[in-house]
């Protein structure tokens, strides 16, 4: 059954790459974290570690990656069916969960970041509070000696899941989306330091657009 759900993951992986293809994405990097990018080979730079909140997501998937990006998927139904999207998208896909096989999966990630590979973490997951960062991307940071960034994203034109705990935001096809890379931060940074770049950095992203965010975060027209 999980192979049935996640071979049908990679197939709606698929058509989402289509989707993503007619987003018009612009990319706003920070002076500090471009420098970074352009100051070493990509090969023996520092792994990043991508940080983001739920919900706002799917505008990311238009950012064309520097180098291949490792995630952690929850061990749950649900999970197999989003790690056969992310495999599609071109993720390498770790599964675990903060209840169960959580210690390998992050484990697992470290051993990633260390081979070469980037990091994304939505830090608020699995379940929420929405917005409310949880002990994850900071340690991996830490423990791969990498690059803390936080991610934000924009839309002109999307629907909002407004049931879903995470509010999850997808920008309709040929739309424009905004993905906004702040300053790095200091392996050290705090839950409250960094869930506060990560608004900031969605922030940059809506002003960009010129959208508003609504009092969840969220950008709309």
């Amino acid at each position: 059954m999980t192979r049935m759900r996640e071979g049908l993951g990679f197939i709606v992986g698929l058509l989402v790459r289509i989707w993503l293809f007619t987003l018009r994405a612009r990319v706003l990097v920070d002076p500090a974290v471009g420098a970074l990018a352009e100051g070493a080979d990509a090969g023996a730079a520092a792994p990043w570690v991508l940080a983001f909140f739920h919900g706002t997501q799917f505008p990311l998937l238009a950012w064309r990656r520097r180098r291949r990006t490792a995630v952690l998927v929850s061990l749950s139904r649900d999970g197999a069916l989003q790690a056969g999207v992310l495999r599609a998208l071109g993720f390498w896909v770790v599964r675990g969960s903060t209840r169960l096989g959580g210690a390998r999966g992050a484990a697992a990630l470290v051993r990633r970041a260390r081979a070469g590979d980037d990091l994304a973490f939505a830090v608020d997951g699995p379940r929420g509070p929405r917005g409310h960062v949880k002990p994850g991307a900071a340690w991996a940071a830490r423990h791969a000696r990498g690059v803390l960034v936080p991610m934000g994203s924009a839309v002109t034109r999307g629907h909002m899941f407004e049931r879903a705990w995470d509010r999850y935001a997808v920008a309709w096809p040929f739309s424009r989306v905004a993905i906004a890379l702040g300053p790095p931060l200091p392996r050290d940074t705090t839950d409250a330091q960094l869930g506060a770049a990560i608004e900031a950095a969605n922030r940059v992203a809506a002003r960009s657009l010129a959208v508003q965010l609504a009092p969840g975060g969220e950008a709309v027209e």
